[in-house]
């Protein structure tokens, strides 16, 4: 085997324990960014930052592994109940065109994850006046996008919510993850049809 076919194995061999280790920092340590998660692993393992890493479909593949093997009822149950307050959440602020994303929506979050709820409207002062006058109360977030004009975290029944405030003419454009994937996001009659689906499968 030829010196380029053992760096060629020993990199695949490399970035599939940091996609490995990353899951497991997600899942158990509440690492939320797979960025982050695969920096992490990378210095637990003595990796080099240099180094070839895995991307995001890797992480989470991996993710949805070592939850169906260590996490899987509890994950499921998790999921279930941050889709019904996100529903909720969605439902009282309908006005301002929400749509969930993010591992609520891909089915892998767990029990250190938040729900994502993308909002697209004229001003972020339109939400905070409306949660305001509804008595619910909020902090801002750092937002995670330069798109964003705002994030505003609510607290509901064991869950964070993050409420990410978008110009209303950027509704119809995607949004996408770091290694270049766009980012699912669903209406709420979608979520209704996932949470109908999730309680039939029980």
């Amino acid at each position: 085997m030829s010196s380029r076919q053992d760096r060629q194995r020993n990199n695949a061999q490399q970035r599939s324990l940091i996609a490995s280790l990353a899951a497991r920092l997600m899942a158990e340590d509440g690492v939320t960014e797979p960025a982050l998660a695969k920096r992490k692993a990378a210095r637990r393992l003595g990796v080099p930052a240099s180094a070839p890493m895995p991307d995001d479909r890797e992480v989470d593949a991996e993710l949805r592994t070592y939850q169906r093997l260590f996490q899987d009822r509890e994950q499921r149950q998790r999921n279930l109940h941050l889709l019904r307050v996100a529903a909720r959440m969605m439902a009282a602020v309908q006005r301002f065109n929400p749509y969930l994303s993010g591992p609520v929506l891909e089915g892998t979050a767990g029990r250190y994850s938040e729900i994502d709820i993308q909002l697209f409207t004229d001003s972020a002062k339109e939400v905070e006046i409306f949660l305001l006058n509804e008595r619910i109360d909020y902090r801002h977030s750092l937002p995670r996008s330069d798109r964003a004009e705002a994030v505003l975290t609510v607290f509901d029944d064991d869950a964070l919510v993050n409420l990410v405030v978008y110009p209303r003419d950027e509704e119809r454009v995607s949004v996408r993850t770091r290694d270049g994937r766009v980012r699912e996001h669903a209406r709420l009659e979608v979520v209704n049809k996932l949470l109908a689906s999730s309680a039939s499968d029980r």
